[in-house]
């Protein structure tokens, strides 16, 4: 499945993901390939990222905290996401 991350200065990622984690307003909540259809606010915490090869563009990986080669974590205050047909959007800030 395909995952974005956008915040109001760029998009932060764009890539091939295995799962997503985020933080929602009733606790978090992870999505998997052909996960049904959804849309969320977001809360503070961090959003999980798993892929088998994850490239974050230079200028945004400080950004991020590197867990191990296939897990990265964004620390976000809030935001909405929206998953259908495989297409994760995360509008974070």
């Amino acid at each position: 499945m395909i995952l974005e991350i956008v915040s109001p200065e760029a998009t932060l990622f764009k890539g091939e993901v295995t799962s997503v984690a985020v933080p929602g307003i009733n606790g978090e909540f992870q999505m998997l390939n052909n996960h049904a259809a959804i849309v969320s606010i977001l809360t503070k915490g961090n959003v999980k990222i798993n892929a088998q090869n994850i490239t974050i563009e230079k200028e945004h990986v400080s950004k991020f905290t590197k867990v191990n080669e296939q897990t990265f974590w964004l620390p976000i205050k809030s935001g909405t996401i929206e998953m259908n047909n495989n297409k994760i959007i995360v509008l974070a800030d």
